[in-house]
């Protein structure tokens, strides 16, 4: 009986160590309502040949509207291609249990900037915000998250999610399948 005792206790207090802690990057209520945005977190991380590609999640809260910020950073020593969004881009997750959560794309036409810097490196950035529905939503709490989509205006990228990863841009752990399950408890009000 004290064996059994003894490892619930030890189940239930490692359980309760291995939940992350939200890491809150805004936090504001004002006349016009709420804002809440978790700090950014990389979610996938490509580098080849001088070229990278780094995808970042940030989850917000708007008014009891709970969302995502996309923002996907490209370098290379070559011009960079744009990838606009509009009206008809969208986010597709699919789920370690089959199922595919869509995100839609809110905001106006946009591709981007592209910067280039003293070492003739050229940057493409853009950013974007992504809502999804309750139902959706849910079911990004119960299961890891194994392959994204990402539809820009005029093509579709596919991006496969790691178990986890030491990122070669500021050599963090980072743990993209688990993001939503970690992270979602942090913007959800309910």
């Amino acid at each position: 009986m004290k064996k059994i005792l003894s490892l619930l206790i030890l189940c239930t207090s490692l359980s309760i160590f291995a939940q992350k802690p939200c890491e809150i990057d805004a936090d504001v209520t004002d006349t016009i309502g709420t804002y809440k945005s978790t700090k950014q977190y990389m979610i996938f991380e490509r580098s080849f040949a001088d070229n990278a590609t780094h995808v970042f999640f940030s989850l917000t809260n708007t008014n009891n509207v709970v969302g995502l910020e996309a923002q996907i950073l490209q370098s290379s020593p070559d011009f960079i291609k744009a990838n606009c969004f509009d009206a008809s881009s969208r986010i597709y997750l699919q789920l370690n249990n089959g199922k595919i959560v869509t995100l839609l794309y809110l905001g106006g036409d946009t591709c981007g900037n592209l910067l280039r810097n003293e070492r003739d490196q050229y940057s493409r950035i853009i950013s974007g915000g992504f809502v999804f529905s309750r139902e959706n939503f849910e079911e990004l709490k119960k299961s890891p998250v194994t392959f994204m989509r990402i539809k820009y205006s005029g093509e579709t990228i596919d991006y496969p999610f790691k178990s986890g990863f030491v990122s070669e841009l500021d050599k963090k752990i980072y743990e993209p399948e688990n993001y939503f399950m970690y992270y979602l408890k942090c913007v959800d009000t309910n």
